[in-house]
Formats: structure tokens, C-alpha cells, sequence
């Protein structure tokens, strides 16, 4: 699974918008959508941004994991 796709689904997981995410990292939701959607690339900074604001570690959101918190 890609990234996006993951993005997407945990958005919608927690019923949140586009625009509430875009608020978090600081865009507009076109901006965030963007993002979602393959027109713009995730910067390292917003990733630790939504990992923090999911609490999943970073390889799960990019999709090296299917383990939201894995132990190592």
C-alpha cells in the first residue's frame, strides 16, 4: 500500500476532512487534497507531523509495515 492510500485511510478512519488535516499541517485543504491525491509530495516535516497526529510510527504510514506500532 502506498502512502497515499494510507493517508487517505486513516483520514477517513478518524471521519476527519481534508481541510481538518490541512489545518494541522499547515495547508489549505486544496493544498492537503494535493498531497492525497498525487499532485504535490508529503514533505518529511508534515509526515512526522500526521505520524505524531496519528501516533503510528512512520514505517506503517508509508507502507513498509502493516503494523501501526511495531516493537523493535
Amino acid at each position: 500500500m502506498d502512502y497515499r492510500t494510507r493517508m487517505k485511510n486513516l483520514r477517513e478512519d478518524k471521519d476527519l476532512t481534508q481541510a481538518e488535516l490541512g489545518r494541522i499541517l499547515s495547508k489549505s485543504q486544496q493544498g492537503y487534497n494535493h498531497i492525497e491525491t498525487g499532485r504535490a509530495e508529503l514533505k518529511i516535516e508534515d509526515l512526522i507531523k500526521l505520524c505524531k497526529f496519528y501516533k503510528v510510527s512512520s514505517d506503517y504510514f508509508i507502507g513498509m509495515t502493516d503494523n501501526p506500532n511495531p516493537q523493535y
